[in-house]
């Protein structure tokens, strides 16, 4: 038998028996049963569930006030509402209010069985990073380094390392993977902390300022060097110089930042004075700088002397498992930024952040739920506040995509599902599909179901089979003119 406890609660015995025949034949879950939803809210005051299947319409109280009642005792309790035909507004709306995901009666058992294995799995996704929070918490807060994967340990165990030294350190790691938070959290660990912590990219300044900005100046070094202006190397004193992209600096200033490391000491522009530097050097770059030693675009014997202890940080597509938490992480800190409600990602939109590929890494990932949280509105972000462009772009991109000919939203719906794991993707293109062929189809036979059955080859009764099921009804399709020139529907009905 499974781990997981089921509430399921229905007015209709019938229905009950149904249930618990199902969820422990077929999924060997453990089930606790109650026709009505008070004695269901008792019980979980003295029994921990881990999901509920709850009947929408229900005397005394419906499945929307149960499910804000019982959130109010389990917090982190998943439901599933079960609706009858004709009140999918009503089910759209408890999902809004609390609830994981509806299902329509009748319904498959395999539907019912998706929607709460998915509806465990984020439960445990939620209790996990909840976890995590706790342990690595305290880390997060001195260091800023988001994560609990195995790669991002490493990277933060070698930070605990090498923080105490005073040792080089040289970090490498493809734009956006935080290579300056690792700097910045080293700084923090070390006993230079008190001190200021200076950085500057290398790549973003010419060579003829990037060496008066490192090393300073003497009055009359050049024309306009009016008075002495101090280096960042001596802003830096007794501190900690952080050299971004340390691959693009040119040449004449390898030589000098060469003897910096080596005795200690530089000299700065039009001065015949060498000064004492007490500064800690921390570099890091996204080129591969032992191909550069190669083309003779940077000293070997200063690479050398940075990668005194090397510390890699992966992109984030190698450390995928950091994401749910990474994605939580930013979405509090804009929802608080901007002053949004939103609390939390809906399980679609976190499979989404997870499935894709994030050529940015954690920058673009962090851009991405910023945007996300500005358009959202209520408490959840869902996909489409994550989708609302990108699928519309990557059409226009890619003259090959399958969703080309589709308008938007249909467009997001089928991006969505090529990201979902077989089964589930296999049952939503259904799903889909029946819903964009028969709208289509009763929209070119004005809504007459017999006419549309005869169309598509099928038998009138399964047509109303999957109307029923996906909650298409005929007379949306039916025109007003075809009811005052007094046209009957009898066969439709």
């Amino acid at each position: 038998m499974k781990d997981e406890t089921i509430l399921v609660v229905d007015d209709e015995p019938d229905m009950l028996r149904l249930l618990e025949r199902i969820l422990t034949t077929r999924a060997n879950y453990r089930v606790l049963k109650h026709s009505d939803p008070y004695a269901a809210l008792e019980e979980l005051k003295k029994t921990r569930v881990h999901a509920a299947v709850v009947d929408l319409k229900m005397p005394g109280m419906d499945g929307i006030r149960f499910i804000q009642e019982a959130k109010t005792i389990q917090p982190d309790l998943e439901a599933i509402v079960l609706t009858a035909y004709g009140t999918i507004e009503s089910a759209v709306e408890a999902v809004k209010k609390g609830a994981f995901d509806y299902i329509t009666k009748p319904f498959k058992k395999e539907r019912l069985l998706i929607a709460l294995s998915r509806a465990l799995e984020w439960r445990r996704i939620l209790a996990e990073n909840r976890s995590l929070k706790e342990i690595i918490g305290e880390q997060e807060e001195n260091l800023g380094i988001v994560g609990s994967s195995e790669a991002i340990c490493r990277v933060r165990a070698m930070i605990f390392q090498v923080a105490p030294t005073n040792a080089t350190v040289l970090i490498t790691g493809s734009s956006g993977t935080g290579k300056e938070l690792v700097a910045q959290a080293i700084h923090r660990l070390s006993s230079r902390r008190s001190r200021r912590f200076v950085s500057i990219n290398c790549a973003a300044i010419p060579e003829s300022i990037l060496e008066s900005e490192l090393f300073g100046y003497v009055r009359g070094a050049f024309t306009g060097a009016w008075k002495d202006r101090k280096g960042l190397i001596e802003e830096a004193q007794g501190g900690t110089l952080f050299l971004d992209e340390v691959g693009d600096m040119p040449m004449a200033v390898q030589a000098k930042l060469l003897r910096l490391l080596e005795h200690g000491e530089y000299r700065p522009l039009g001065s015949n004075e060498l000064k004492k530097a007490d500064v800690r050097i921390i570099a890091a770059t996204n080129k591969n700088l032992e191909k550069a030693v190669e083309d003779k675009t940077f000293r070997e014997d200063l690479y050398y002397r940075l990668k005194v202890f090397h510390i890699h940080v992966p992109d984030l597509d190698e450390r995928k498992e950091d994401i749910p938490i990474l994605s939580q992480f930013f979405l509090k800190k804009y929802a608080h930024l901007h002053g949004k409600p939103v609390r939390s990602l809906s399980p679609e939109a976190l499979r989404l952040l997870v499935s894709r590929t994030w050529q940015g890494n954690v920058r673009e990932l962090a851009h991405t739920i910023e945007r996300a949280v500005i358009l959202s509105t209520g408490e959840v972000l869902e996909r489409e506040h994550l989708l609302s462009h990108q699928a519309t772009r990557k059409t226009e991109r890619d003259p090959g995509s399958p969703c080309k000919t589709l308008n938007r939203e249909d467009a997001e719906e089928v991006s969505f599902i090529l990201t979902l794991p077989f089964k589930d993707a296999r049952n939503r293109i259904i799903r889909w599909f029946h819903r964009l062929y028969i709208t289509s189809l009763l929209r070119r036979c004005g809504g007459n179901v017999s006419r549309a059955a005869e169309l598509a080859g099928i038998q009138r009764q399964y047509l109303h089979q999957i109307m029923k099921e996906e909650g298409i009804q005929a007379q949306e399709f039916r025109s007003r003119e075809s009811h005052q020139a007094g046209r009957t529907w009898n066969d439709d009905i």
